[in-house]
C-alpha cells in the first residue's frame, strides 16, 4: 500500500505562509525536511512549486498537482487529477509538501505526518494548514528545538500515523 506522507511547518494557529512564502526560516527545519525528502517523490501544488527560488527540488521526483491541464513545469510531473496520481505513480512514498490547497485536498488520504510547530503566531498569514484531528493520529516520535541564534522560533518536530 502507498504511503501519503504530509510534511509541514506551522505556526500556532496552524500558520504555513503569506504572499506565497514561508512566514520564518528555521534552517534546523529546513534540513530535517531536506534530509526526509530526498530521495523520494514530493507533491505539491503549482504555487508552492513556483515559489521555489531554483524550480524543482534536487534529488527527488517532483510531482505537481494542478487544474492547469496544460501547465509544463522543467524536471517535473504534473497532473490534474490527485487520483490520477495516486494510481500512476510507483513510489512506495510520497511527500505531500503544500501548499494549502493541496494539504486540505491530501490531509484526509495521508499516512503519515511530520509536524513541525513553530511555538509563534504570525497574525499576517494568509495561508493556514486545515485542523488536524489528532484523535486520528497516534505521536511516534517528538523533539523540541530552542529558540537559538540560527533558529529564532522555538519549534517542536513530530511523527504521527494514522490510526483511524
Amino acid at each position: 500500500m502507498k504511503t501519503l506522507s504530509t510534511i509541514v511547518a506551522i505556526g500556532k494557529n496552524n500558520e504555513i505562509g503569506y504572499k506565497n512564502d514561508l512566514l520564518w526560516r528555521l534552517p534546523k527545519d529546513l534540513k530535517r525536511f531536506k534530509e526526509i525528502t530526498t530521495g523520494h517523490s514530493i507533491l505539491m501544488g503549482r504555487k508552492t512549486y513556483e515559489s521555489l527560488p531554483k524550480g524543482a527540488l534536487p534529488n527527488r521526483k517532483n510531482i505537481i498537482l494542478t487544474r492547469d491541464a496544460r501547465y509544463i513545469a522543467e524536471n517535473c510531473t504534473v497532473y490534474t487529477s490527485l487520483h490520477d496520481m495516486i494510481k500512476e505513480e510507483n513510489e512506495d512514498e510520497i511527500f505531500i509538501i503544500g501548499g494549502g490547497e493541496i494539504y486540505k485536498l491530501t490531509l484526509p488520504l495521508s499516512n503519515k505526518l511530520y509536524l513541525t510547530t513553530v511555538e509563534a503566531s504570525f497574525e499576517n498569514a494568509d495561508t493556514f494548514f486545515p485542523a488536524i484531528d489528532f484523535s486520528q493520529w497516534s505521536l511516534i516520535s517528538e523533539e523540541h528545538i530552542a529558540a537559538n541564534e540560527l533558529n529564532k522560533y522555538a519549534h517542536t518536530f513530530c511523527v504521527y500515523i494514522r490510526i483511524k
